[in-house]
């Protein structure tokens, strides 16, 4: 695995080499048939839903550092990563910064937001340069009113991220690192919320230390007692797990 360089923000996120000048949605542009095939829920859409879907999706290339939400923007698109990583945190601009969660390739975010039609309570930054997806608010509450298919994908991922977040909490209680590092990695493997993640997931040493609150050298030091005992393997630019279940149980091996 690399480690990442260069300047960082008080977040501990590297700021993009020169910051765009023009902003992420007036980059956008349509989706490219790969790109598209790498949105799990166009696939439970009817013919007619699908193509709507399709032609107001748009794309974009986040930098490193950038940010796609931030907090009290009004909630406009349905947000999801076609490839990248981006992380969840709160606003650290007059206390300690909170890693909610990562977001791998796969996950879409900000649902409940958009359900209430709220503004954003997290900042959505870009932990490397990223390619995300966005489906306009009302395109959303279109697939909402018009898809059974649709709304049990929604439920499905509510119920998951409750879940998920309940876990963040009792994560963030844990002293120990190897098991701070298994629990958080067994969260960006999730089959559910993360289906772009599949075995293997892109991710440097650095970006996983911003996600679990840990130095580089703490979490290569984790990584290889995780490797220890093949529940992962450490990969050229990545990691592949191994043993799912295994790194959720962790340190209970038996």
């Amino acid at each position: 695995m690399n480690s990442a360089s260069g300047p960082r923000s008080e977040s501990g996120v590297p700021h993009p080499p020169s910051s765009p000048s023009i902003p992420l949605r007036q980059r956008a542009r349509p989706a490219t048939a790969a790109e598209l095939a790498a949105i799990p829920w166009l696939d439970l859409l009817d013919e007619a839903q699908r193509e709507r879907a399709v032609q107001q999706l748009q794309v974009a290339e986040a930098d490193v550092g950038e940010r796609v939400c931030r907090i009290g923007r009004p909630a406009t698109f349905w947000f999801g990563v076609v490839d990248g990583l981006l992380k969840m945190s709160n606003d650290d601009s007059s206390g300690q910064a909170i890693t909610f969660t990562g977001v791998p390739p796969g996950g879409w975010f900000g649902e409940g937001t958009l359900l209430k039609r709220e503004s954003y309570r997290y900042n959505i930054q870009a932990l490397r340069r990223s390619v995300v997806a966005g489906l306009p608010i009302e395109a959303f509450h279109e697939l909402l009113e018009g898809s059974i298919p649709f709304n049990r994908f929604m439920l499905n991922q509510l119920n998951e991220r409750l879940g998920q977040f309940i876990a963040a909490r009792e994560i963030d209680r844990i002293t120990d690192p190897e098991l701070r590092v298994a629990r958080n990695l067994a969260a960006l493997f999730h089959p559910q919320l993360y289906p772009g993640v599949g075995s293997l997931l892109r991710i440097t040493q650095q970006e996983l230390g911003y996600l679990v609150g840990l130095s580089r050298q703490r979490v290569n030091l984790a990584l290889h007692t995780l490797a220890g005992h093949g529940l992962i393997r450490i990969e050229y630019g990545g990691l592949r797990v191994l043993d799912l279940q295994g790194l959720r149980r962790f340190p209970v091996l038996a």
